[in-house]
């Protein structure tokens, strides 16, 4: 069972949380402000941590710098830009702002503990494969170099192929990487992706549903 530590200083969130997450079969550990945060990162190991950015002693900023080799979703009331960036940059792994959707944050929270026991290599659709390590994609085994921005976008339409993901969602999966990217500069980016594809295959790959977003073809 994963170990999940809440550090949130609003008690009615941290309950709310707390409860949910143990319908789900997690186990919770419990941190109302920073130090006591600190204290508990110092004697346990946990599998993932759900942090508030505005705490009391200590602000979740410097719990970010702290801590190492344990993922990090941030849960903040802080909406701009500057503060999602920011975090990043200092090694959280995650960003959502409040209120958000519970059940987002059980699949971001899946998906952080997925990738920490399980590193998945590439991902596969057809004959497309998107290399992880390296932003690289192949294609009928052509290399095809992409930009971070095309990376981040093609990535979340093949995590799941199948399914359609709206402009807003999908602005807001690539946010944690290209912040700067909006809707207009989202369908440059996925018409540069297809013309790099269609140096290499007829196919259409990537197929817009008309009024709602984007899915794999």
């Amino acid at each position: 069972m994963n170990n999940i530590l809440i550090v949130e200083d609003d008690k009615s969130i941290h309950n709310i949380l707390e409860e949910f997450l143990t319908k789900e079969h997690y186990q919770i550990s419990h941190a109302y402000e920073g130090q006591e945060a600190l204290l508990l990162l110092e004697k346990n190991k946990y599998d993932l941590i759900l942090l508030d950015l505005m705490l009391p002693s200590l602000n979740g900023e410097e719990i970010i710098r702290t801590v190492k080799d344990t993922p990090i979703i941030v849960l903040s009331a802080k909406v701009s830009t500057i503060d999602k960036v920011n975090c990043l940059k200092l090694g959280a792994n995650d960003y959502l702002t409040k209120p958000f959707n519970l059940e987002e944050l059980l699949a971001r929270i899946k998906v952080q503990l997925r990738s920490k026991t399980n590193p998945t290599p590439s991902l596969k659709y057809k004959n497309l494969e998107l290399l992880n390590d390296y932003h690289t994609l192949l294609l009928n085994n052509h290399k095809i170099n992409l930009t971070k921005t095309e990376y981040a976008i093609l990535k979340q339409l093949l995590i799941n192929p199948n399914e359609v993901i709206s402009k807003n969602k999908l602005l807001d999966l690539i946010s944690l990487d290209t912040p700067d990217c909006d809707e207009n500069s989202l369908k440059v980016h996925i018409s540069n992706i297809r013309k790099k594809l269609k140096k290499y295959s007829s196919q259409n790959y990537i197929e817009a549903v008309w009024g709602i977003g984007f899915k794999m073809s």
